[in-house]
């Protein structure tokens, strides 16, 4: 047996080994993707292919520990309903004996190519002790990769201001007769930018130019870049380490947005303007997009953060995925929505109109721990409103998000969200006609908030008991919930191949 499949069925069989303990845990996600066991951060290789979706991950399957990564692997007709696959990649070569790190794919002659970054350690620094080169694995049926004989395709970094050791994945597309990546990179004096390569065959990759460059608080290296054409712009997405905060801005330890530009595909030179976040909760990193058979441009994003508690390690298992959430422009920036199938989950509508709300409220038959609810708020005269999730009075459990009319933010308090985590976030938001509304996604030990048709979205891990499933509304001043609908929502993530 070849060296890759031994490392592949050796992953697969210590999933198989822990899957049925970590399915049993009160925190695990029923309609988000996750590994079946162990260790999970960044998306790749986000697809569509022979009229399926596939979502690849970094993933080590191994302990629920950041480790050696590997990609797990999972398919959807719908981007809603998921089928867990068996690992696609594992280290198992020189080049990427320590790691097959982030990356994309892209179908070529019928065919699903992987493009990743191979890692390796050359000393004990794991800052400066380390080469990164990318490289490709293929598929004639979206489930079975092989590694290319001539791996690796991209070797030695560019001449120039370009850090030779932190160069890393790879998003590929095709423009043209070309096939296009970029990379993400640093200066050799730690300022984020990203290279962006060419090819005629994804095999020989000429070097065009560094696409963008940081200034200012824009990071010491910008990860996980990704470039798409969306409503007559060019927009590139990554994720710059090392921003400092601002005011209420940037207080992850990493960030994750985009600019608006257009990008020179003969220079390789993106002009663009501002940065603007993405999401503005606690949990949210390393987005990629991808482009579905309807057109839509479509994005997903590690749902946890470097460094951050992760209390579901306890028992095997860290980390997943958002929500996949549709992007528009509009008005000179991107929104983010929860595409309509997600509609398929929904289950048992509760519903209310027009309810005069002062001080605080329950609503009978409003309460959960799996649910989507939408919401719209008429702020009256009150100075400030808003709901607690996941409450309970006993064990002094609650996950607040508040409006302040007068500072024109929306706040989301997780202080008292259970075990772990704490803190606040906030994001500046306008009400439109007096109104708010808030569309809320939960799932056992996440929150998914969509402001106002997705202007804004705030996303957050929480740890609550189990118990922790009531909901209530509060207002200083008067407030009427002008409509309310609320979904239990079904499991759609454990199948298994």
């Amino acid at each position: 047996m070849l060296r890759h499949e031994q490392a592949v069925e050796t992953a697969n069989k210590s999933i198989n080994q822990a899957k049925e303990e970590v399915s049993l845990n009160h925190w695990r996600l029923t309609y988000h993707v996750s590994s079946p066991a162990y260790w999970v951060n960044d998306p790749n290789g986000f697809s569509f292919y022979n009229g399926e979706y596939h979502l690849f991950y970094q993933h080590h399957p191994f302990s629920a520990e950041w480790g050696p990564m590997h990609w797990g692997h999972a398919k959807s007709k719908d981007l809603t309903s998921w089928e867990h696959l068996p690992v696609a990649l594992a280290p198992s070569e020189e080049y990427d004996k320590d790691g097959c790190f982030s990356g994309s794919a892209i179908e070529k002659d019928g065919k699903l190519y992987l493009m990743y970054t191979g890692h390796k350690w050359t000393g004990d620094n794991h800052d400066t002790d380390l080469e990164q080169v990318q490289c490709l694995a293929v598929s004639e049926d979206g489930v079975n990769f092989e590694k290319l004989s001539n791996n690796p395709v991209i070797t030695n970094a560019p001449v120039g201001d370009i850090h030779p050791n932190h160069i890393r994945d790879p998003k590929v597309w095709k423009h043209g007769e070309y096939y296009y990546c970029v990379i993400g990179n640093k200066t050799k004096d730690e300022v984020g930018q990203v290279l962006i390569y060419r090819s005629l065959d994804l095999l020989e990759w000429e070097f065009l130019n560094i696409a963008a460059k940081g200034e200012g608080n824009f990071g010491f290296m910008w990860e996980c870049p990704d470039i798409f054409h969306l409503d007559g712009h060019d927009v590139l997405m990554m994720s710059p380490q090392g921003m400092e905060p601002e005011n209420y801005l940037y207080h992850n330890l990493h960030q994750s947005g985009y600019v608006l530009g257009q990008l020179d595909y003969e220079s390789g030179k993106l002009g663009h303007g501002s940065f603007y976040l993405l999401d503005y909760g606690f949990d949210f990193y390393a987005p990629q997009s991808t482009i579905d058979d309807q057109g839509r441009r479509v994005m997903v994003a590690w749902m946890a953060m470097w460094e951050s508690e992760m209390p579901e390690q306890e028992y095997n298992w860290a980390g997943a995925m958002t929500l996949p959430r549709q992007l528009i422009i509009e008005d000179g920036q991107i929104i983010s929505k929860p595409l309509p199938e997600v509609e398929k989950l929904r289950n048992d509508l509760t519903q209310y109109e027009d309810v005069l709300l002062e001080g605080k409220q329950e609503l009978e038959g409003v309460l959960g721990d799996c649910l989507e609810l939408d919401v719209t708020i008429d702020a009256k005269d009150a100075s400030q409103f808003g709901l607690k999730l996941r409450v309970s009075e006993e064990q002094d459990e609650e996950t607040v998000v508040s409006y302040d009319r007068a500072e024109g933010f929306l706040t989301l308090d997780r202080n008292k969200s259970g075990k772990g985590l704490d803190g606040i976030r906030k994001a500046p938001v306008e009400l439109k006609d007096n109104q708010l509304q808030l569309r809320i996604f939960m799932d056992k030990s996440s929150i998914e908030i969509f402001v106002n048709g997705g202007e804004k979205v705030m996303t957050s891990r929480i740890y609550p008991r189990e118990s922790s499933t009531g909901i209530e509304f509060f207002a200083e001043g008067a407030v009427s919930i002008t409509s309310l609908r609320k979904w239990s929502l079904v499991n759609s993530t454990e199948k298994t191949r």
